[in-house]
């Protein structure tokens, strides 16, 4: 078959129907909001909790400063079913916030010692709060915490680690006081199985960071305090948010000096109350060992030791290492270590060494420096270690035990009042009790004749006293007295009777002068009366001897 010029030829072509224009206009915008979307899709965030209450998928919002930044995707649970994993999703831009320094928790209605908070989500519903952090680091999976954090990791403050031992009813939030202001709280707490202490993580707020120095004592304000002293009974307590459920204190013990400041970090001892920081204080002393013979019921460690009414130690184990086969000891003695903390003796900084105080004591107990138990509280019995001179003491002789220095004790007050007891019980057993009874009964026989004898005596008495005649002498005595007194009334100056006794004495006087020349010639020559008086011859002068 030839061509044929006069026919035209018909060929096929591909035409497209403007129909298929809209389907592919949507699938091009299709793939560009999965472009877009893909591109412009924010961090996926994976959450664990312990509970997954009020969380669900694709309604649980995540929120910073009241402002939506994610949502949660989905929820289930893990592995081994012991928490729940929440996958969540935040917006574009989020990636800063996401470090080791972020936080998660959950906002829902609470009541704590801060009063009620979240009850913005009875309505709404609980959402996820997200705390901003600023380190470095980036992270992607987050432990949601069980209660919102006391202060954001940026916060302006200092934390500090306080290691305290067990009993203590500190929990997370607890207030942190300062002259019963609050200046911060405990934001966590762990207990080390391990060494059996109890770890607290506790933030004080600026500008208050600047009272904490090196020299700061902290210590726990739960409960009321009670003290019974000479003054009478004071009760105190912190703050009414410590009396009902706990708290901490601090301060710089009196006579301490203010210290150095101290950095985030730092590690304090969290004493049980005011008394044990005091005393955790003086941590310059000298140990020594009392080898006590007598009884120690009622002395405990902690107990005081003074010098004369001043506290200078502290007793710090009773029956302290009591072990056998110790030559140069007594094995009956109760071992007790003291300690005597200089720091209570010192005033200010000292430069003595404790080897320099270790030899001034030495020179004291060769003076006499003992040490004694004696009562403290007569009705509880407790004692306490009591230090002073007694020159009457026994040498000082140094003696060690278990490498401690041994400082010597004396008998104490009670000890001595038994043993004066006991002297007095040996002293009455060595009596003849046998003769002292005889004797005793034999005067006992005396002294009943002796009430017989004055038993008759006393009814002659009686008898005699009932007399008339006698009951009548008082009348006479006073009828006598009455005629002396008008007797001697009549010997007055002015009566005659006086007057002429007194010329009867005048006239004797003069016959007795007159009598005297006579008397006198008696006396020489008693027969004068008779005979004539004798003349006495002249002397003759003696002839001179050749």
């Amino acid at each position: 078959m030839t061509d044929n010029p006069r026919y035209a030829k018909r060929r096929g072509q591909l035409r497209i129907s403007t129909i298929w224009i809209v389907p592919a206009v949507a699938v091009l915008i299709g793939l560009w909001m999965v472009y877009n979307g893909f591109v412009n899709r924010g961090p996926l965030v994976t959450l664990e909790m312990k509970n997954a209450e009020g969380i669900e998928a694709g309604k649980t919002p995540i929120k910073t400063r009241n402002v939506e930044v994610g949502r949660v995707e989905t929820v289930h649970l893990s592995e081994d079913f012991s928490h729940t994993i929440i996958k969540a999703r935040l917006n574009v831009g989020t990636e800063r916030m996401l470090n080791t320094a972020t936080q998660f928790w959950v906002v829902k209605p609470r009541i704590g010692r801060e009063g009620i908070s979240g009850l913005g989500t009875v309505l709404s519903g609980a959402y996820i709060q997200l705390q901003p952090g600023h380190a470095e680091t980036p992270q992607r999976d987050f432990e949601v915490l069980e209660q919102p954090p006391v202060a954001p990791p940026d916060a302006k403050g200092l934390r500090l680690k306080l290691i305290s031992g067990l009993g203590n009813s500190l929990s997370t939030g607890d207030p942190i006081l300062y002259e019963g202001l609050t200046i911060g709280r405990v934001e966590a707490t762990q207990f080390d199985s391990k060494a059996r202490r109890i770890i607290h993580q506790a933030f004080i707020q600026a500008p208050y960071d600047s009272l904490v120095s090196s020299t700061t004592r902290f210590w726990t304000a739960s409960g009321i305090n009670v003290d019974v002293g000479a003054g009478g009974v004071k009760v105190s307590f912190e703050s009414l948010e410590s009396l009902l459920g706990g708290g901490i204190t601090f301060g710089v013990p009196e006579d301490m000096p203010p210290g150095q400041p101290v950095k985030s970090g730092t590690t304090f001892e969290l004493y049980p109350d005011r008394a044990s920081a005091r005393e955790g204080s003086f941590d310059r002393f000298i140990e020594y060992v009392l080898l006590v013979e007598d009884t120690v019921r009622g002395l405990e460690a902690g107990a005081p030791v003074e010098y004369r009414g001043v506290r200078v130690g502290t007793v710090v184990s009773v029956l302290w290492d009591l072990r056998a086969g110790q030559a140069n000891v007594v094995q009956l003695t109760v071992p007790v270590l003291i300690r005597i903390e200089l720091q209570r003796v010192e005033r200010g900084t000292s430069e003595m060494t404790l080897a320099q105080w270790r030899s001034r004591v030495e020179r004291l107990m060769k003076r006499g420096l003992r040490a004694s138990l004696k009562t403290s509280n007569l009705l509880t019995g407790s004692l306490f270690v009591d230090i002073n001179f007694y020159p009457g003491a026994p040498a000082y002789k140094p003696q060690t035990y278990h490498g401690r220095q041994v400082f010597p004790t004396v008998s104490t007050g009670v000890a001595q009042i038994e043993q004066k007891i006991t002297n007095l019980l040996e002293k009455l057993n060595a009596l003849k009790i046998e003769q002292i009874l005889d004797k005793l009964n034999r005067n006992l026989e005396v002294s009943h004749t002796a009430l017989d004898q004055l038993a008759k005596t006393t009814e002659a008495v009686h008898a005699l006293l009932d007399d008339q005649a006698t009951q009548a002498m008082p009348n006479n005595l006073n009828e006598t007295l009455v005629e002396l007194r008008k007797t001697v009334q009549s010997f007055s100056g002015d009566s005659e009777a006086y007057q002429r006794l007194t010329t009867t004495l005048g006239r004797l006087d003069a016959l007795m002068q007159e009598l005297q020349p006579m008397a006198r010639t008696l006396r020489k020559q008693p027969n004068a009366l008779i005979f004539d008086k004798r003349e006495k011859t002249d002397p003759q002068p003696k002839a001179f001897r050749r």
